[in-house]
């Protein structure tokens, strides 16, 4: 495709937007390479899957894709011999894994209930990833982190025994009051992960050890005493040995999964096209857009010709006015003619980018009904072309585009030309417009023309692959209207609107009497065209309203038939109902009999013929019900039918500017309240059947019950609270046990006041309350982790529970030393890192007890 046509047309603008609404980076880049397509096939499939996503996201089942990062290199880094993944990159492949199991299991629970085929074809193609996770779930928790694990529980604890023994002996120190004259502060102090002391310069000789750092001022040393240092050694070693044993960890993880470089491979395609096609449906569906169906390219014989209803320019967003295009069979040049600002350019561009939209596998926000034809190129001349540094002219300008397009086009291009003819004399242009016209036409492409030239409108409407349109305008208020119409040239009404914006009468005046009377002729012709052209919208308008009130008449038998059966259904349930009250009062009475005959002289035969009489009855109840069934089941399928030729039938006459939503039926609607649980409860699920503790929702206000025993043949004892009743089961639909989602996990920006003190408190902590957001960026580890253990004291003291820390990632040692001061905090509950979406790595949430 011509790359400036498609930048003059906004299409990189639409499709970066488009591009947002992917939930993943490498699929808002694969986005953002695409141009439209030249293939027939690959634009219907692509269509097909953005339509049954449309049809998914319209109900309230759960998302049914989540975010992961880029794998793209970490797959290739496992292509590696002897590479070793970081904890990340681990975490990264496992998000993926989870992703793809979320996207089959939705896509495959809503194939029946929503008809889908597509979606579930495409699913089909992912491989199992459950090898790679359960290897990854193993060794990393649901959040990123990595598992209490033997190997890693021993080291941990030395480290922890020593960071103690470390505390233990700086708090000697600043707790011996015959050191308080020598220690500048009684907080310790961190530099190169090292506990140091505090030490006023002229007392340095007091205590024994190593200086590490001086003050800018001289006054204070950090010293780091001599029984300190041994601790700080020991320290070193032991988190060195856990970073040793973490990366063979890592290795060995690695290892395992370089076996299935293949599915990861196979799968990543797959995702990235669910993702792609999904975020076109999600922009679409904010945009009340269409996918428009395929068609010839109009000069075809057979096959229905382009057809664009209620088009509206995305750019423009509520300002568009929703325009109708009606391409007729065998034109290929549609001429658009009418007065200047009346929204010519802005039609020309909204056909030719809803082309490249739908080459390119997007919806368009145009009415359901739309069709569009494949072009195989796409040339412009819009705008002025002037440019001093390349000494061209306007009309050089012109002429220069539109000679790239009378070389290059054939018969699957379509070509635009907007005020096709000017920049230079009037007849010239005219006749350099015609010219070009005829050899486009000869070449058989599709050609969109705006122009003022009243010799082109002749023109088209003398030449049999030409049609004439117009951008209507109100005489009386001399304002557009932006509507097109079709079959009827345009006035350009120069001289009114030149009137209208203060230019003198005596000019216009003298202007009309330069006017031929030829051209006066062709005045009246378009203005005798347009009149016609109006008579038979009024008559089409009439014979649309007669169409619609014989068929709301249809609807309305059909409704009340429908009613009518409904009605007989429920005197039958009455009979019904009444039919088994007798059956169960005549059979009490019979039973009754029956051992009144035994106790007297009876014989074995008048037994036997009365139990014959009871099961007969109860045979002929049974009859009955069933017909009942039977015929309720047909009104159903008869409501299902009726609701099915409602939806198909096209609105008619009403603002196109929200796509109307399929009403579900009740059953329709139960099914897809399916409230989100944990995927681990999904998998362990057992099939709802009707049993004893089975919950059950039953009645017209489907209130929530619980069976209890069968009470006879499709009947079930059920438990409302503290009624009993006894519910048949067909009038009852069972229900999943209520399960309980754990609660959001949120952060909340805070901005402190600098009021200009130098103590922690006042500066970071304002009124000594904790933050629910604590930055760490751009501290030393020391500060960070005397900050960290302020938050996490004023959190204790406030009984604040949750907060976020953002440390960054960074060489990761901020986040590390944060992790592991978390980590032998008392008074932590748990902490993670946040999802990728909030962060990542480089941000904490934290819980407290």
């Amino acid at each position: 495709m011509n790359k400036k046509t498609l930048k003059e047309l906004d299409y990189y603008t639409i499709r970066d937007e488009i591009a947002g609404f992917c939930v993943s980076e490498e699929g808002e880049q694969l986005i953002k390479t695409w141009e439209p397509l030249t293939d027939s096939t690959r634009i219907e499939d692509l269509k097909a899957l953005g339509r049954e996503w449309s049809t998914y996201l319209h109900t309230t089942r759960p998302q049914a894709l989540s975010s992961w990062p880029g794998i793209r290199q970490v797959i290739s880094l496992l292509r590696v011999t002897g590479a070793t993944l970081s904890q990340e990159q681990v975490f990264a492949l496992y998000q993926f894994c989870m992703s793809v199991k979320k996207a089959c299991d939705a896509v495959t629970s809503a194939e029946k209930d929503l008809k889908l085929t597509a979606l579930p074809q495409l699913v089909q193609k992912l491989p199992s990833l459950e090898q790679p996770a359960a290897c990854i779930s193993r060794i990393i928790d649901a959040d990123g982190m990595l598992k209490d694990l033997p190997e890693l529980r021993a080291i941990r604890a030395a480290i922890a025994a020593c960071r103690r023994e470390i505390a233990a002996c700086i708090r000697r120190y600043t707790s011996d009051q015959s050191l308080s004259s020598v220690l500048e502060s009684t907080v310790p102090v961190h530099r190169a992960d090292r506990q140091l002391l505090a030490v006023k310069a002229g007392s340095r000789n007091a205590i024994s050890g190593i200086i590490h750092e001086v003050s800018n001022s001289g006054q204070t040393v950090y010293i780091e005493p001599d029984d300190v240092i041994r601790k700080n050694n020991e320290l070193v070693q032991e988190e060195f040995h856990l970073q040793q044993e973490i990366r063979r960890i890592l290795k060995e993880l690695t290892a395992q999964l370089q076996q299935s470089v293949p599915e990861l491979n196979a799968a990543l395609p797959v995702m990235l096209e669910l993702d792609t096609t999904c975020a076109a449906a999600k922009w679409g569906l904010g945009r009340s857009c269409v996918y428009a169906l395929p068609c010839a390219h109009g000069s075809e014989p057979d096959g229905e010709p382009p057809l664009i209803l209620q088009a509206r320019h995305p750019l423009l967003g509520d300002k568009a006015v929703p325009v109708d295009v009606p391409f007729m069979q065998g034109k290929r040049v549609l001429i658009i003619t009418g007065p200047n600002t009346g929204g010519k350019t802005v039609t020309l561009k909204t056909i030719a980018l809803f082309a490249m939209l739908n080459q390119t596998g997007f919806p368009v926000p145009a009415a359901e009904g739309t069709r569009l034809p494949v072009f195989t190129n796409c040339f412009a001349d819009i705008g002025d072309e002037q440019s001093l540094d390349q000494s061209l002219s306007t009309f050089s300008g012109h002429m220069k585009n539109i000679a790239t397009a009378v070389n290059r086009a054939d018969g699957m291009s379509m070509v635009l030309l907007d005020e096709l003819g000017s920049g230079t004399d009037p007849q010239e242009g005219s006749a350099i417009a015609m010219a070009v016209l005829d050899a486009l036409i000869q070449k058989g492409a599709f050609v969109l023309v705006t122009t003022h030239h009243g010799i082109l409108k002749n023109y088209g409407y003398t030449n049999p692959a030409c049609v004439n349109a117009s951008v209507d305008f109100n005489s009386d208020t001399l304002a557009p209207t932006y509507r097109l119409v079709m079959g009827v040239p345009g006035e350009s009404h120069a001289l009114d609107i030149a009137a209208r914006s203060g230019l003198p009468r005596k000019i216009t005046a003298r202007a009309r009497s330069y006017i031929t009377n030829e051209q006066a002729d062709v005045s009246s012709l378009i203005k005798g065209l347009t009149a016609k052209h109006t008579e038979l919208d009024k008559k089409l308008i009439e014979y649309d309203r007669m169409q619609r009130e014989l068929a709301a008449l249809q609807h309305k038998n059909e409704h009340k038939s429908l009613q009518l059966r409904r009605q007989e259904l429920e005197l039958q349930k009455h009979g019904q109902r009444n039919a088994e009250r007798f059956l169960k009062e005549s059979r009490k009475e019979l039973e009754n009999l029956v051992r009144t005959l035994k106790e007297g002289e009876v014989t074995h035969e008048k037994a036997v013929s009365v139990k014959q009489y009871i099961a007969a009855l109860t045979d002929t109840v049974a009859q009955h019900e069933t017909h009942i069934e039977q015929e309720e089941a047909g009104i159903a399928q008869a409501q299902q039918e009726q609701e099915r030729r409602d939806a198909q039938k096209p609105a008619q006459h009403k603002s196109k500017k929200k796509t109307a939503k399929r009403r579900l039926s009740n059953a329709e609607a139960l099914a897809a309240a399916v409230a989100p649980v944990q995927e681990y409860e999904a998998e362990h699920a057992e099939p709802l059947t009707f049993k004893p503790g089975a919950e059950v929702l039953a009645g017209s206000a489907r209130s929530r019950g619980v069976l209890i025993a069968p009470a006879g043949r499709g009947t079930w004892s059920v438990q409302f609270g503290s009624i009993k009743m006894n519910i048949k089961e067909r009038d009852m639909t069972l229900i999943p046990s209520a399960r309980f989602a754990a609660p959001p996990s949120y952060s909340v920006d805070y901005a402190p006041d600098d009021g200009g003190s130098n103590s922690l408190a006042e500066n970071m902590f304002p009124g000594n309350k904790p933050l629910f957001e604590l930055r760490l960026l751009g501290m030393r580890q020391d500060e960070a982790i005397k900050t960290l253990q302020a938050q996490l004291d004023l959190c204790t003291i406030h009984n604040f529970k949750e907060f976020s820390i953002i440390h960054g990632k960074g060489t990761g040692v901020l986040q590390q030393a944060v992790q592991d001061y978390l980590s032998h905090y008392p008074g932590v509950a748990e902490f993670r890192f946040a999802p990728p979406e909030d962060g990542g790595s480089g941000k904490t949430y934290v819980k407290m007890l």
